[in-house]
């Protein structure tokens, strides 16, 4: 049985009963005593623990499933996805943003342009990332990559992660408001196939200015909402003790944006989430982009746009009977 590893408080009921299942082989090993029933007992219940707890992730749990060190990112997609990656750089104004990443790459014979944050691994990397948080030319770029896809017709597949659009003085100065907003309505009406999946944190215009497609996917244990938890738990209670409060409250699992129509679909993740298994995952997200252009790319222009530009005209619209 593979083990799976555990890193958060509320895993810590698997973490023991691992612990005693390799207590077990041990005294199996040294005794030559036949122990296969206690094991089996065991794997069993291990099993049914993690069955149980992994489906029943509270809020606040599900966002820090979504952190996780080791959790796949966007050049890991990527590398797993691809045939093929040529990395295209700069927003051909400022400089070149290191938070996300884009080019052209090859899926199962089929030429797309991929864009996505990228947080990094370790903290030099994230440094190096500015920790997947955007400047105004990270979004520019990402916006010239998507008009390059539209001119020779290659449809756009987003990677969403990130804690949201940096917000220093110098980003505001470069009109990171503007950037974000010319996103949203650039790719309102670009005339590819888009795809976007949240496959970590989906907080704020951060997510939003690579997040407008035709299908809009969030993986099982990821969030996607206005603010993070604890930047709304010190706004409401002046405090990050709150945080999970806050994450209730808000709404922000991939469960709560699927009931409230605000996404397309759910994509389930290896059990224990996308870090135990990341070729499971990509596999799936794969599998998923593949079945979803077939489909597009037999669609009007024109109705496509139109049905893209009604779904997000439809959110948060309420009708008074």
């Amino acid at each position: 049985m593979e083990q799976i590893k555990t890193s958060f408080d509320f895993e810590k009921p698997i973490a023991e009963l691992a612990q005693q299942i390799e207590k077990v082989k041990q005294v199996a090993d040294k005794t030559k005593v036949d122990m296969s029933a206690t094991l089996t007992e065991l794997e069993q219940k291990l099993e049914k623990t993690q069955q149980s707890l992994y489906s029943n992730l509270t809020g606040w749990q599900k966002v820090q499933m979504s952190r996780h060190a080791e959790r796949p990112q966007t050049l890991d997609y990527i590398s797993m996805i691809c045939d093929d990656f040529i990395e295209m750089h700069g927003d051909r104004t400022v400089k070149d943003d290191k938070a996300i990443i884009g080019g052209f790459a090859t899926i199962n014979g089929e030429t797309v342009m991929i864009i996505g944050h990228q947080k990094g691994k370790n903290t030099k990397e994230r440094q190096y990332r500015n920790f997947g948080m955007a400047n105004p030319e990270g979004y520019r770029k990402a916006l010239r990559l998507m008009r390059l896809a539209e001119k020779f017709n290659k449809p756009v597949i987003s990677f969403i992660d990130t804690m949201g659009a940096y917000p220093g003085l110098e980003a505001e100065e470069r009109g990171q408001g503007e950037a974000i907003a010319r996103n949203l309505l650039e790719m309102s009406v670009l005339r590819v196939p888009i795809l976007c999946f949240v496959v970590g944190e989906g907080a704020s215009g951060g997510a939003l200015g690579i997040g407008i497609g035709d299908k809009v996917y969030m993986l099982e244990h990821t969030w996607y909402s206005v603010i993070s938890p604890e930047s709304c738990s010190s706004i409401l209670w002046r405090s990050w003790d709150f945080k999970e409060r806050a994450a209730e409250c808000l709404k922000l699992t991939s469960d709560d944006m699927f009931r409230n129509k605000l996404i397309d679909g759910i994509i389930k993740e290896p059990l224990g989430g996308a870090h135990q298994n990341p070729e499971l995952m990509a596999q799936t997200v794969k599998d998923q982009i593949i079945k979803d252009l077939a489909v597009l790319k037999k669609e009007k222009t024109d109705k496509m746009i139109a049905t893209r530009i009604d779904k997000f005209c439809a959110m948060g619209v309420v009708n008074e009977g």
